[in-house]
């Protein structure tokens, strides 16, 4: 089996290549093929691959190109998480919002418009290539925002394409913990879109676990999302959503709190990574030290905004838990070993949730086996959740014909319809800035 990796430069590499890893003899891996446009990135990230492997005294044979074809000839599986305009984009898109009082946030908000409309039109020309060079693999997204990706990706690629996020699983393993309870034992009822989800019941096969974990607040402060919301907020929901939902039931306090000084998460990462792919000459050992250290740092600043915003308390303790990585070597390993297992992907809604159309691509479990994923019935959700999803799926569609048209008035008007955006003018301010500030963004406008 091969594996292709678009964005092979990328930070988080090393995890999925230590998931690889521990899955080669299994899955029968035998090449893995890392591409990205910046080879500096590919000759930082490729000696902690190599001390990854010396440490687990197994190798799976990697390559680093920046040649996209010879990536992508003979692949069984394509995973892609890239970022354009880098880490000095996503800056960009955070200040920007907040510079006009709005969530200023990766995914959530204008932020994730802005990224969105400069990525797309890159990830449908990198999914035409795929089409092209390895007809039979399957596409694994992780770039975001995920959920928009992989519905304009589908135009080319079609079922073959998953989004993967690491948040629905981390939500759920969690509230196992919570309850006393592996994950393995429990149904998660999940639904909703990428980033903007929620766990409706978890049941053990006889019975619903959440209402009592709801009603008991010290189970609730054991986990981040219990800590984020609050056990009043969350009984008056009768769900715990997905962490990201904190940005629309908290907006104004966390434009609040970054607007106070505190170092937006883009801005942390740049100074943070900047530092780790600075450094020349590492042997494996030291650059699979410093990679640790520099991870370490980043997951232990993950949602600062948003505890500093709600008063609330971070995780102290830091988990080594499989993240996407994780995530996307499960999808390998139903497919390529028909599983039949359940996970929570971003798919086409088909009938999960009645009240989309069959295209849309939701994030809700799916049955994963050799024929790609079948997403599970949902039905009819809680009123305020249909209609924000119903909301969001629109501005994401916008966003994308926006993207593949070059159209500035299909933008304005994404913007100008998202929840968080509060008048035609604030819309209008926050693209001219980006259109300013963002190359790709005045480019797709020209």
């Amino acid at each position: 089996m091969k594996i292709a990796v678009l964005g092979g430069g990328g930070f988080r590499v090393p995890l999925v290549y230590g998931a690889l890893l521990a899955r080669a003899e299994r899955l029968g891996i035998e090449d893995v093929s890392l591409y990205d446009v910046d080879p500096s990135r590919l000759g930082q990230i490729a000696p902690v691959l190599e001390g990854l492997a010396r440490e687990r005294g197994s190798k799976v044979p990697f390559n680093a190109t920046t040649n996209l074809d010879h990536a992508l000839d003979g692949a069984d599986f394509v995973f892609c998480a890239i970022r354009v305009g880098n880490l000095e984009g996503r800056v960009v898109d955070e200040r920007v919002a907040l510079d006009e009082g709005v969530v200023g946030q990766e995914t959530t908000g204008p932020g994730g418009l802005c990224f969105a409309l400069r990525t797309v039109p890159v990830m449908v020309e990198l999914a035409r290539r795929v089409a092209l060079r390895a007809q039979q693999a399957w596409f694994v997204n992780f770039t975001n925002p995920a959920g928009l990706v992989t519905e304009a990706v589908r135009a080319e690629l079609g079922d073959r394409v998953l989004g993967i996020c690491d948040s629905p699983s981390g939500l759920c393993r969690r509230v196992a913990a919570a309850v006393g309870r592996r994950p393995d034992e429990l149904w998660f009822d999940y639904f909703g879109l990428n980033h903007l989800g929620w766990l409706r019941s978890v049941r053990d096969g006889t019975r619903d676990l959440l209402p009592e974990l709801l009603d008991d607040d010290e189970r609730l402060a054991t986990f981040e999302e219990g800590r984020l919301f609050g056990g009043e907020w969350l009984r008056s929901l009768g769900m715990i959503p997905n962490e990201y939902l904190v940005f629309y039931y908290f907006g104004s306090d966390t434009v609040e709190a970054q607007r106070a000084g505190l170092e937006s998460r883009g801005e942390y990462l740049l100074r943070q990574q900047g530092a780790f792919y600075s450094a020349n000459g590492r042997s494996p050992d030291a650059a699979l030290d410093a990679w640790r250290r520099a991870r370490r740092e980043r997951e232990a600043t993950y949602f600062a905004e948003a505890h500093a915003a709600l008063g609330s308390t971070p995780q102290d303790t830091w988990e080594d838990v499989g993240g996407y990585e994780g995530e996307a070597l499960a999808v390998v390993e139903a497919i390529a070993l028909d599983q039949r297992r359940l996970l929570i992907l971003n798919t086409a809604n088909r009938n999960s949730l009645p009240f989309l159309d069959a295209d849309a691509v939701v994030e809700v479990p799916c049955i994963v086996g050799s024929t790609g994923a079948q997403p599970v019935a949902v039905g009819g959700v809680p009123a305020h959740a249909e209609a924000l999803i119903g909301s969001i799926k629109d501005v994401e569609r916008l966003t994308i014909r926006a993207a593949l048209t070059g159209s500035r008035e299909l933008a304005l008007k994404a913007l100008a319809l998202h929840p968080l955006v509060p008048s035609v003018n604030v819309a209008r301010r926050i693209l001219d800035a980006y259109s300013r500030r963002q190359t790709e963004v005045a480019e797709l406008f020209s």
